[in-house]
């Protein structure tokens, strides 16, 4: 019995990419489905600063939106799925939806692993969600601090002594 599958148009986001990448596959569609757990933690080992605290550099937001490098093809008419590792403050999804909509895609969705809803400035809609996580800064699993703890098997949380 075959299944019939929607075409997508991906549009991954990432500091580890430096920009936008676009990527095309096929995947079902299938409802939203979201959990939310407890993450285990990560030791920052010889990463504290001598006060002890996580630095400030990488650890929050800055709140501008620069797009460092557009689409290389049109979304006229495509299914564009945005994937990206964590929501903060929905600044970043919230302007590519208002961008990508001027573009006149047939239907536009977010995907993302993680949310961080206490750090919510603009609220926007996320169709297929992994975690809801609580305002702790986290690593691993592509997330990073410092370009460190990116490769980690895990998402952990960032904790100083």
């Amino acid at each position: 019995m075959l299944q019939s599958t929607r075409r997508w148009l991906i549009v991954v986001l990432g500091t580890s990419l430096g920009a936008a990448s676009i990527l095309v596959a096929a995947c079902s569609s299938s409802d939203n489905t979201s959990s939310s757990g407890a993450l285990p933690q990560a030791d920052s080992g010889g990463g504290s600063t001598s006060s002890g605290n996580v630095p400030e550099s990488g650890t929050s937001s800055s709140g501008v939106v620069q797009i460092t490098q557009d689409l290389v093809r049109p979304i006229e008419g495509e299914d564009v799925l945005i994937v990206e590792d964590i929501v903060d403050t929905g600044l970043t999804i919230a302007h590519l939806i208002e961008l990508f909509h001027t573009r006149h895609p047939a239907s536009l969705k977010v995907c993302a692993l993680l949310h961080k809803p206490a750090r919510t400035k603009v609220e926007v809609p996320i169709h297929y969600l992994g975690f809801t996580i609580e305002d702790r800064f986290v690593v691993g699993y592509g997330l990073d601090w410092a370009e460190r703890y990116r490769n980690l098997p895990f998402i952990g949380i960032v904790e100083t002594k």
